[in-house]
């Protein structure tokens, strides 16, 4: 009985992968994991920042509606914002310098100058740990507003 050549070659034919595919295989798919994860977390960050400044722009407009009576409201509990939360799960933070407070707990830039004559309005960021001046490195994280309202977003930026 002879087996033909085409029923021989049939009988060699492999289906599936061998280990050195296999290896390759999983080398690439973690190639490709460690380029998406960093540029899909920098994604997560900046829509983060985004949120909060978008929320800071809010409470900052109703900051500016209660001011319309003629002063600042002593928190954000007057406007109906102090259950609002950052997108790291901290509160909006507050700081009416219209009324006098001290002066040490006043945002600073790097030359140590207020960012506000009115009040300081922030988000502690993603440590959730701040110092008044921002050049301190937890405030370098820190979503602000300064210039009165001219800058709001970074610390780190402005």
């Amino acid at each position: 009985m002879r087996i033909s050549y085409k029923a021989r070659d049939m009988k060699k034919k492999q289906h599936g992968f061998t280990l050195l595919e296999l290896i390759i295989a999983v080398i690439v798919a973690g190639l490709m994991a460690a380029i998406a994860l960093p540029v899909y977390s920098g994604a997560i960050q900046r829509a983060r920042i985004v949120q909060a400044t978008g929320d800071m722009n809010r409470v900052e407009s109703a900051l500016e509606r209660f001011r319309a009576n003629g002063v600042l409201p002593p928190n954000l509990a007057a406007v109906g914002m102090d259950t609002l939360n950052d997108p790291w799960g901290n509160p909006y933070q507050y700081l009416n310098i219209e009324a006098g407070v001290n002066r040490g707990a006043v945002r600073k830039d790097r030359n140590l100058v207020p960012l506000n004559t009115d009040y300081d309005l922030y988000s502690m960021g993603k440590d959730g740990i701040s110092r008044p001046p921002l050049p301190a490195r937890p405030s370098r994280d820190d979503i602000v507003r300064a210039g009165n309202g001219s800058y709001m977003g970074l610390a780190e930026d402005f």
